[in-house]
């Protein structure tokens, strides 16, 4: 480049360009070319339409059959070991300082842009979506009745198992599924689309809000931002598998630091959103009380006056928050025209099992370990250890909050720890539910002891199901092979060369390598 040239090039432009220059703009290239290969390949291999007729005026729809589509699963699954090992890369070199926020920031917008245009991938949730927007739009209660009842080309597309489950979503959820489908009609890709365009202010709000968690928790913002939006369990599962859970988690994220910035009302009204998406988000609320408790307390210490008495403060913050909550979830209720129905659907997600879950895992165990003897009785056992895990959750879910009420860390480590047992004891887990608790964990000061782990377990749960949704942790070689390639990645981040294939010693990491550069 002439030094003319040079000197009319965008300074952001020429930032960018030297960026991609480096080692960590190698591996931020290398993530974008898995995103890119991801949506390629998952036009054949995703969890496309049953009937597609895009592709077959493009002449394409050999892709979802035989040669073509495992040609189709080969793309995505090199896609995603690129955006995993990529993953690991940055990882690295954010321990080492080599590259800092500013960089991190903009590598997810390169990695996201090419699922913004894939099918939906590892799920078929988003047809599900479409299809209650749809019941709510033609005049139907979502909250009494499945997507069954309401025949068209966006029930065609429903994974069977819930055509007749009401929505377990809340009602803002509702409120943009119906707006989408009125602006789309029964244009599948088009609603698609849009329902992927209404999770990216979540990903914003996760880019904002994560690092400003870190800088609360005595963390590092660079590596939580890498490790809570950059990890591919997040982009390929709630971007490109089009969950909710980007908008429920971003709000909740960006909730939690208002609050820990002194704005109680703000943060906890944009967590009452969250709930209004989906519930999980409820369980920040309680301890959100004990960091505004905390705050008046070190008010008055700072103003050297008397503290307030615990019980007043307990029910003017309780008091003041849950009105906020009421008239949140009243209000959206009320436009959307429905009641609090989906408190009583969340009971639909029973019908998913696998053994992600602790109860429905102890229960196989038990009827493999007994179905010699007594049969199978595996809905028996079922029902018992999902009784007993629900007893164990809310035993767990009040001691926490209890026991975590002392500081600002404690609390927010409090609500680390209910979202983990949530997903563990819960009647179902589905590997994109670990985001939740991932996202808050991100802000602490993690060793890179820990981060390995992270990685592997992220890496392990992104790879464990099939790009069409369907559940791979049923067949022993695929879960082999998931497990040695999330063991290769954790080691990745630790090591430039875990496997030594270019024949010398690995450089590694120095245990005590946190920071990142500016």
């Amino acid at each position: 480049m002439t030094p003319s040239a040079a000197a009319t090039t965008p300074a952001w432009h020429r930032r960018a360009a030297d960026f991609l220059r480096t080692p960590e703009g190698h591996s931020a290239l290398l993530g974008f070319l898995g995103a890119a290969m991801i949506m390629f390949g998952g036009f054949g291999a995703g969890s496309v339409r049953r009937e597609d007729p895009l592709l077959e005026s493009m002449h394409l729809s050999w892709l979802r059959f035989g040669h073509g589509s495992i040609l189709s699963a080969a793309i995505v699954w090199i896609g995603v070991l690129c955006m995993i090992g990529a993953w690991a890369r940055l990882g690295r070199s954010a321990l080492r300082g080599d590259v800092g926020l500013r960089g991190l920031r903009f590598i997810v917008p390169l990695w996201t842009f090419p699922l913004l245009f894939a099918v939906p991938m590892f799920s078929r949730d988003a047809y599900s979506y479409l299809a209650q927007g749809a019941l709510l739009r033609d005049g139907f209660d979502p909250y009494e009745v499945g997507p069954v009842v309401n025949p068209g080309i966006l029930l065609d597309n429903v994974s069977n198992v819930w055509t007749t489950t009401t929505t377990p979503y809340g009602p803002v959820h509702l409120l943009l599924t119906d707006a989408i489908v009125r602006l789309t009609g029964d244009n599948v890709i088009a609603g698609t689309m849009l329902l992927r365009i209404t999770m990216l202010p979540g990903l914003a709000l996760m880019v904002w809000g994560v690092p400003h968690l870190a800088r609360k928790l005595g963390g590092n913002p660079a590596i939580a931002l890498w490790l809570a939006v950059l990890n591919p369990l997040v982009l390929i599962h709630l971007i490109g598998g089009v969950h909710n859970e980007m908008l429920m988690v971003g709000l909740m994220v960006a909730g939690i630091a208002l609050a820990l910035e002194r704005k109680h009302m703000f943060g906890i009204g944009l967590i009452a959103f969250a709930v209004a998406i989906k519930a999980t988000a409820g369980v920040a609320l309680p301890f959100i009380v004990w960091i505004w408790m905390i705050h008046e307390r070190e008010d008055a210490a700072a103003q050297g006056t008397e503290a307030p008495n615990p019980i007043r403060s307990f029910i003017k913050t309780a008091g003041s928050g849950f009105a906020m909550f009421v008239v949140v979830l009243g209000s959206t209720s009320l436009i959307a025209g429905v009641g609090l129905g989906w408190t009583t659907a969340l009971s639909g997600s029973n019908k998913i099992i696998n053994w992600l879950s602790l109860p429905t895992l102890v229960a196989e165990l038990s009827t493999a370990a007994t179905s010699w003897l007594t049969g199978n009785h595996f809905d028996d056992i079922l029902q018992v250890t999902r009784l007993v895990s629900a007893v164990v959750l809310i035993g767990i879910i009040a001691f926490v909050w209890w026991r975590f009420r002392t500081t600002e860390r404690d609390a927010v480590m409090g609500i680390v720890i209910v979202m983990v047992a949530i997903v563990i004891l819960s009647p179902a887990a589905l590997p994109w539910y670990y985001s939740w608790p991932l996202a808050v964990a991100a802000g602490f000061a993690l060793s890179p002891t820990t981060l390995a782990i992270l990685v592997g377990l992220s890496s392990w749960l992104m790879l464990i199901f099939q790009p069409d949704g369907s559940i791979g942790m049923y067949s022993f070689p695929h879960v082999v092979l998931a497990t040695f390639a999330s063991v290769v990645a954790a080691m990745t981040l630790r090591t430039e060369d875990p496997l030594r294939l270019r024949g010398h010693a690995p450089e590694k990491v120095p245990a005590e390598a946190t920071s990142t550069a500016l």
